[in-house]
């Protein structure tokens, strides 16, 4: 891998932010409004509520800023390829000497980089409107990040193969794929609320275990080595089979043309 040709590739995409700021509104306003949207929703079930449920429910505000890193992770991936696709650079990323592996790896980059900034403006907005800190969650934090970044990222690559597959008729899948899994993923309520017969779906899925173990951490301020473990390996899994996917896709589109029919329509 030639990470200066990965840093290039990296770098064009950084600097179409630059070029449009409108697009680090986009990185903000959306997870802004949706942290405003359930912030006001706990503050109104803390005050309806009495007990130690007030102080548990802070979850939605976490679960919120967590499912954040997920989405902006394959985003990041899905949308730089799309970028190369909108701008009909696509052709010249695979005409010139760059790997597979090193134009995966900048998507990557941009992914990571996305999920960093807005994770933080999140999580200084949780802090000063709703007094919840993000931070609490202590050692846990690192693996919850790592867990939603890499289980983003496979999402993205399933994306991009699609797209390779089915042309711009498959666009829209690039956001639509997250919202896909989150119904089962349990983001803002446990996996034993879910009928018996979607358990087991919700079991594979990497991002249930992250957010059931935030629950965990902030109900009795534990460490969900389990749940950790567990999300890791199912990572490990998808990611395999996401760059599977995505080579596979990618020599059928050289082999009959998609590239050029996806980047000339």
């Amino acid at each position: 891998m030639n990470f200066h040709v990965l840093g290039s590739i990296a770098l064009r995409y950084f600097w179409l932010y630059t070029r449009h700021p409108v697009r680090i509104v986009e990185l903000v306003f959306w997870p802004f409004v949706q942290l405003l949207v359930w912030g006001f929703l706990t503050n109104y079930l803390q005050s309806e509520t009495s007990g130690d449920f007030p102080k548990t429910i802070t979850y939605l505000i976490g679960a919120i800023i967590l499912w954040d890193a997920l989405f902006r992770s394959q985003q990041g991936v899905a949308i730089s390829f799309l970028e190369d696709v909108w701008t009909r650079n696509l052709l010249n990323i695979f005409a010139a000497p760059v790997r597979t592996v090193e134009y995966v790896g900048a998507m990557f980059l941009v992914g990571f980089c996305r999920v960093m900034f807005t994770g933080l403006i999140l999580a200084i907005i949780a802090l000063v409107a709703y007094q919840f800190n993000l931070f609490k969650l202590e050692l846990a934090l690192i693996p919850f990040y790592l867990n939603l970044l890499l289980f983003g990222w496979s999402l993205g690559l399933i994306s991009v193969s699609l797209i390779l597959r089915f042309g711009h008729g498959a666009e829209s899948l690039a956001w639509a794929i997250p919202f896909m899994v989150q119904p089962f993923s349990a983001v803002f309520y446990p996996v034993s609320s879910l009928p018996s017969w979607l358990h087991p779906l919700a079991q594979v899925l990497p991002s249930t275990h992250v957010f059931e173990g935030m629950r965990d951490v902030i109900q009795s301020r534990t460490f969900p080595g389990t749940h950790m473990v567990a999300s890791l390996a199912l990572n490990i899994v998808f990611l395999c089979g996401a760059l599977w996917l995505l080579h596979t896709m990618l020599v059928g589109a050289r082999r009959k043309g998609f590239l050029v029919k996806v980047t000339s329509s």
